[in-house]
């Protein structure tokens, strides 16, 4: 297959003809958004070829046309700045480990719930056989999404430990079991916060597993702070996140005032959302229908 060159935005868009269809085959440039075309030379852009976007770190959103059917393996991998890529909704073949260490990517196309679990489920959960554009939101999608994610949440967090200690730091990072272990908590309370912020079709038990889990990790918690981290420190002005967390019954009056503190003068709505918390006593049972937009 010949490759071509085609000018795009902040950048070259290559790609080849085969059995009368366009394929990416790779980007060069530095954009931060790249729109593909619906048709190339009177052809409809059919495949986004292997490793075509690979490394692209600029990359921050990516526009699919209707006319993809397939997106090759490695396509996206390590763009670790991709936040989005809207594609559309019909079916599309995917390849191995497309979104490979985007850490960064939020959403897939379709609705904010749906967009938001179906990246979690390429990214977070390590499930691409998720990635069904056409079944994503249904109950049965979100029954097989949910028993991954309950995979998840009971390993144990030392899994993968020892193979972090022999593939050594140059690889990994620290090899400091603690440090090791409050990174796998994150990575299972960011998953737990997510579906709790959409909840459709969670059972009662699953719901009750994972409030209890992150109620375990709160601000002034024996066992760790990891919710307080990850709230604080990724969420500090997404109010739907310390909502959740004031729902949990997380913010109490003993960890009220430290709590604050580390809130300081950094996230205003969310110092605000606190004070106010504690004005209308902690515990009110009407408080939240009081903060509704």
């Amino acid at each position: 297959m010949q490759e071509k060159e085609l000018a795009a935005a902040g950048g070259s868009l290559y790609y080849g003809i085969e059995n009368g269809k366009a394929v990416i085959t790779r980007f060069q440039g530095s954009a931060a958004e790249v729109r593909l075309p619906e048709r190339i030379e009177d052809m409809p852009v059919a495949c986004i070829g292997r490793k075509a976007f690979l490394s692209r770190k600029n990359l921050r959103r990516v526009f699919l046309p209707d006319s993809v059917e397939e997106i090759g393996d490695w396509a996206f991998a390590y763009c670790g700045g991709l936040r989005e890529v809207v594609m559309p909704c019909g079916e599309i073949r995917f390849g191995r480990a497309v979104f490979m260490e985007c850490g960064s990517l939020e959403r897939l196309t379709g609705t904010r719930a749906q967009g938001e679990l179906l990246a979690a489920a390429a990214v977070a959960l390590d499930a691409y056989y998720l990635l069904d554009l056409q079944a994503a939101g249904s109950r049965e999608w979100l029954a097989k999404w949910d028993n991954r994610l309950m995979t998840v949440m009971q390993a144990s967090e030392t899994e993968g430990y020892s193979r972090q200690v022999l593939c050594g730091e140059e690889d990994y990072g620290s090899t400091d079991l603690a440090a090791y272990i409050s990174g796998r908590r994150k990575h299972k309370i960011r998953l737990a916060l997510l579906r709790l912020l959409f909840p459709d079709a969670l059972s009662g038990d699953n719901r009750a597993a994972l409030e209890a889990y992150l109620q375990g990790y709160a601000k002034g918690s024996a066992r760790g702070e990891e919710t307080w981290q990850v709230i604080l420190g990724e969420h500090g002005n997404d109010r739907a996140y310390y909502s959740l967390y004031a729902e949990l019954g997380c913010i109490t009056e003993e960890n009220f005032d430290v709590s604050l503190a580390d809130i300081g003068e950094e996230y205003p709505e969310m110092r605000a959302f606190f004070l106010r918390y504690k004005e209308e006593k902690l515990g009110v049972g009407d408080f939240f229908a009081g903060l509704e937009l």
